[in-house]
């Protein structure tokens, strides 16, 4: 397949919640050796954590001004509104930038964001190099696709109503069917069974000859993911995916709100009560800035499940509103008033 090398390329960074895609595009810009890059996040939820983490990372190949946030909701939904946009105004900085990255949200179809690089106005100027799938190992391992799956699970066989898998299962199957490349994230919290277990269940979903490769902390080395050539824009037909036969799609199944906290003394506890409160009111994922109590530093949270991350990221800048914001994400439907009750005790 042949590309016009005026065309910028892009990677598209596909994944389920909490599986690691901010982790290893954060490790893809640190070791792209000077490529002057841009980044396209798409966030689920109404504030950017995941674009606060990429704008923190104080690369100049990637300044802060090249990475733009989408926020408006699931970018496969509003790509027309979105993405056209946020391309134009990438391909018009000066100097020119020679990849852009694009970190879809969690519940994103990658394939109705590819077949976008079809249009007139943007095939033209930019192609897609490769669609890259992060999946959780330590999920799939487990049997799950994140990382608190079961209730999702016993809600679909309790109704006999229901002829299909879930619909976690079908985005997950379907970022996997448009990948050309699978990230397996978290094999340091693997066994060799563990990792033998998560690879199987990759490989049962996918419906052609796709790699997966195996990583810790985000770290693989870009040769293996950019550059690849691909122009998947032209190959879309061969992605069959559960949406193929739709014009387009909801994510009426999942919810997202904002929780606003007062500063915390303590670290720690914090992150019992996120883990509580995911258990407890089957929340899939958690994640936002803090402020505690008489430190200088903003303590970053991210959660996926039951499962709590949290680290000092970076020190407050003089001026900057100490605020403790967090998006919690979840099956529609959750229980907003107890949610923000446990966190707030």
């Amino acid at each position: 397949m042949s590309v016009n090398l005026k065309r910028v390329p892009c990677t598209v960074v596909t994944g389920f919640l909490g599986a690691g895609k901010t982790t290893l595009i954060r490790h893809l810009i640190e070791n792209l050796d000077g490529k002057r890059v841009a980044i396209i996040v798409n966030e689920f939820g109404d504030v950017g954590v995941d674009g606060d983490v990429l704008k923190g990372c104080g690369i100049e190949s990637c300044p802060e001004e090249n990475i733009i946030e989408l926020a408006n909701g699931c970018i496969c939904c509003t790509v027309a509104d979105d993405f056209v946009p946020a391309i134009d105004q990438i391909l018009a900085r000066e100097p020119r930038v020679d990849h852009i990255l694009i970190e879809t949200s969690g519940l994103a179809l990658p394939k109705p964001l590819v077949q976008a690089f079809q249009w007139p106005a943007v095939k033209a100027r930019v192609t897609v190099d490769g669609v890259v799938a992060v999946v959780d190992g330590l999920a799939l391992a487990e049997g799950r696709v994140a990382d608190d799956h079961e209730a999702l699970e016993a809600q679909r066989q309790a109704d006999d109503s229901i002829d299909h898998d879930n619909p976690v299962e079908e985005v997950f199957e379907d970022q996997i069917a448009c990948a050309d490349m699978i990230v397996l994230t978290k094999s340091d919290l693997l066994g060799s069974d563990g990792l033998s277990t998560a690879r199987e269940r990759v490989a049962a979903h996918l419906p052609r000859a796709v790699k997966i490769v195996v990583s810790a902390n985000g770290a693989v080395d870009p040769a293996v993911l950019i550059g690849l050539g691909l122009a998947v824009e032209d190959d879309i037909e061969n992605r069959k995916t559960h949406h193929d036969d739709e014009l387009d799609h909801e994510h009426d199944d999942f919810d997202s709100f904002v929780v606003e906290l007062s500063s915390v003394t303590d670290a720690e506890e914090l992150a019992l009560k996120i883990a509580a409160t995911a258990e407890a009111e089957n929340v899939l994922r958690i994640k936002g800035f803090v402020d505690v109590t008489n430190k200088p530093m903003r303590l970053q949270v991210q959660a996926v499940g039951s499962r709590v991350n949290h680290y000092f990221d970076r020190a407050w800048t003089p001026g900057e509103k100490r605020e403790s914001r967090l998006v919690v994400i979840g099956e529609k439907g959750m229980d907003r008033a107890a949610i923000e009750r446990m966190l707030a005790a």
